[in-house]
């Protein structure tokens, strides 16, 4: 099944589960020798694979390192670079805080007219 932003919560869990299951199977691993590989227990490991909501997420770190999969985290969440402009704009600092929405939209809604700012 592919990954859709239809599915619901406990949907996409019991999808990460089975593609977890599967993994763990295609490298001819136990449930419990994964569990102690990783440093987790058994238990965690059935509760990531049948998607129960229970489970942490270092848990399901530790699970993904062992099987090999941490790598694939970055086409998941790629690394953040600013753009050009953004770059220019910042002066090299990085930025650590987000903009508020009302000053975005009044930026957005403000009219452009000849003369009006220029000094």
């Amino acid at each position: 099944m592919r990954i859709s932003l239809e599915m619901n919560d406990a949907t996409l869990l019991r999808e990460l589960g089975e593609r977890l299951a599967h993994a763990r199977l295609e490298r001819n691993l136990t449930q419990a020798e994964l569990a102690e590989q990783a440093g987790v227990a058994k238990r965690t490991v059935e509760r990531l694979e049948s998607g129960e909501v229970a489970a942490q997420l270092s848990g399901f770190l530790r699970v993904c390192r062992v099987l090999g999969l941490l790598d694939r985290f970055d086409a998941l969440i790629p690394e953040a670079k600013p753009s050009p402009m953004m770059m220019l704009k910042m002066k090299g600092k990085i930025r650590r805080r987000a903009s508020s929405r009302k000053s975005q939209e009044a930026k957005r809604n403000r009219l452009w007219t000849w003369g009006v700012g220029v000094q």
